[in-house]
């Protein structure tokens, strides 16, 4: 169901952001208004993210109405808090479909409109990206202005403090907007420092500044002298030494749902030469009580009814592998004491809530930072402690370089339980877990676990754990089949895998939680089925005893296939000169789009009924 745009009167004047600028200043308190709503109601209906959209309202509107977009580049972080930015730029009678198959994009995405300059699902990555556009603004002399806006979350990653140190080397022109929804300096904001962020971004006061540089520049101690007064007075009432320090003109911080202030301070800032940085002061979940009071709640939602102040419970179900991984997590660590939790910034997402406030001394978020989150952990497991990293299959490929250097080639016991491997959904192509079997085969030294389910996961957690130098259990999304978790832990002998079920002809080699799906398929098929358990070592011995009494071997994998689970058991047969027939069956060599987990899978022929097919046409070649 639409949402009626005559109920958003000044909304709807706006679908476009020419359309937008076309609106006297004065109307945008209400544009602000009727957007914030819309996009309440809108996510209510259709699923989404919601509390990062509603905090960048004023922000998103402010960029529009001051920059020139498209012509002027506007460069999203953490695309979540985007959707303000679709509904603004064409794209609002589609926000229904949001998220899903051959709807709209979560993110922005450049195949998807000519206002999305950067296609982002993962963060930090807007100032590198800006400062290419405007490397590429300034030779080309047309008077293009490139805005990268930043979540504070993404400014915790090394790649963005990289970015902004080179940026203010080169002294490129472009503004940097750091939507800063944390509470730490909010007392800061109001109206002095509004007062003072439109003195600092005015022509009068860039002139002064620039001009007292120039006039220093032939008695070098007065100008450090002057430099450092400057920054001991910005000091005194912003926080914004650091970025000064990197080269950039700090402003800020500003209030951030203050329409008229952010407007005027961007129309000052866009005139100003050199690398700029605005510090804006927003509240994530703005304008919804209970999104402001619970805004890792209200981050991503299901379909709810925004008058009940309350989102629905999910509807009953097995545990996730998130919260088994939890689980296993306290339990082993009232086992042993050397155990230390390591995340990226993502607690509830990897089951860590239980282990954070059980076992607070041993639980590390490193933030937005992947990269050190890995190193953190070889330095523990260098100093005798057993470091568990939990993380999603597609953020470890942001680590891949520390995984080879500071844990493999050290062959250092670190554990990588690797969540939402395999079809993520809604979320699409940047967060499907694709890829993880295929750079981790290539890594000596690993360990390769995929569990078939719940209890196996637990178990092959502990196994992981056990085991002396770098294992990787990985795991997918969402729930199991109802299998029973077994208290006790055992660990699994390495690379030995199971069959399941016997039969003739053809043997399906299943690697990870398809294996129901592949049950029903043997069935109909009366093939023989084998867990296969382990990617890395593979069991090569019951590997080759099953070419004695099959024709066909079929390898089943939720992973990509080109260098996965299934390119491992092609080089075994080679390697070992037995040219068997072997069917392949994953992901196919390309970027998956988003949808429902069971829909895309059932269109990549993941489910029984296309394993079966799958199965048939090839035996009929």
């Amino acid at each position: 169901m639409s949402l009626n745009i005559a109920d958003y009167p000044t909304l709807a004047l706006a679908n476009l952001p020419d359309e937008l600028r076309s609106l006297p200043q004065e109307r945008l308190p209400a544009l602000c208004d009727e957007l914030r709503a819309y996009l309440l109601h809108s996510v209510s209906r259709s699923s989404g993210h919601l509390a990062s959209g509603l905090g960048v309202v004023e922000l998103t509107v402010a960029l529009h109405y001051v920059y020139n977009t498209p012509f002027d580049r506007l460069v999203w972080d953490v695309g979540h808090q985007a959707y303000p930015h679709k509904i603004l730029t064409g794209r609002r009678e589609r926000m229904a479909s949001i998220r899903q198959y051959q709807g709209l994009h979560p993110f922005p995405w450049r195949e998807e409109s000519e206002y999305d300059t950067l296609s982002v699902g993962h963060s930090s990555t807007s100032i590198g990206a800006a400062l290419g556009m405007a490397i590429a603004a300034a030779e080309e002399n047309k008077g293009r202005k490139v805005v990268a806006v930043i979540g504070d979350g993404a400014l915790t990653a090394g790649m963005a403090f990289e970015a902004l140190n080179h940026a203010g080397d080169i002294h490129k022109d472009m503004l940097v907007v750091l939507n800063d929804n944390e509470m730490s300096i909010s007392e800061n904001v109001g109206a002095l420092n509004n007062h003072l962020a439109r003195i600092m971004s005015g022509s009068l006061y860039s002139t002064l500044r620039e001009g007292g540089k120039k006039a220093l520049e032939m008695v070098p101690p007065i100008k450090e002298l002057a430099r450092r007064a400057e920054e001991h007075l910005k000091g005194m009432v912003v926080p914004g030494t650091l970025f000064e320090e990197f080269g950039f003109n700090y402003v800020g911080p500003i209030d951030g749902h203050d329409i008229e202030t952010l407007v005027e301070t961007l129309r000052n800032m866009r005139k100003l030469k050199g690398p700029q940085f605005l510090h804006v002061m927003t509240r994530k979940g703005k304008g919804y009580l209970p999104a402001e009071q619970d805004p890792i709640g209200y981050h991503g939602v299901p379909k709810f009814d925004p008058n009940h102040h309350q989102l629905p419970k999910s509807g009953g179900g097995g545990l996730s592998y998130s919260a088994i991984f939890g689980n296993w997590l306290c339990d082993m660590a009232r086992l042993d004491p050397r155990l230390m939790a390591i995340t990226p910034a993502m607690r509830e997402g990897s089951g860590l809530v239980r282990f954070s406030r059980e076992y607070p001394q041993r639980y590390f978020d490193v933030a937005i930072a992947e990269q050190h989150a890995v190193t953190l952990a070889a330095g523990l497991a260098i100093e005798g402690k057993k470091p568990v990293v939990a993380i999603y299959s597609t953020f470890l490929q942001r680590a891949y370089d520390q995984l080879i250097h500071d844990v493999a080639l050290q062959h250092l016991d670190v554990l990588f339980a690797i969540d939402r491997a395999g079809i993520v959904g809604a979320d699409g192509p940047t967060h499907q877990g694709a890829f993880d079997l295929g750079y981790l085969r290539t890594v000596p030294n690993m360990v390769i676990m995929t569990p078939a389910d719940e209890n196996e996961c637990r178990q092959m957690l502990y196994t992981g754990y056990m085991h002396p130098g770098p294992a990787a259990v990985r795991y997918p999304r969402g729930g199991g089949c109802g299998v029973e978790i077994e208290a006790s832990m055992t660990a699994l002998e390495l690379g030995k895998g199971r069959i399941v079920r016997r039969g003739s002809g053809v043997a399906l080699l299943n690697f990870g939680t398809l294996l129901a799906e592949a049950q029903l398929a043997a069935e109909r098929l009366d093939a023989t089925l084998v867990d296969m358990r382990f990617v890395k070592p593979l069991d090569e011995a019951l590997l080759l005893s099953l070419l004695d009494n099959h024709e066909l071997l079929v390898t089943i994998e939720e992973n990509a296939l080109m260098g996965g689970a299934g390119s491992a058991v092609n080089e075994c047969l080679m390697r070992h000169k037995r040219p068997v027939p072997v069917l392949n069956l994953g992901l196919p060599d390309r970027f998956i789009e988003q949808g429902e987990q069971r829909q895309i899978l059932a269109l990549l022929g993941l489910d029984a009924d296309g394993m079966v097919d799958a199965i048939r046409q090839y035996q009929a070649r």
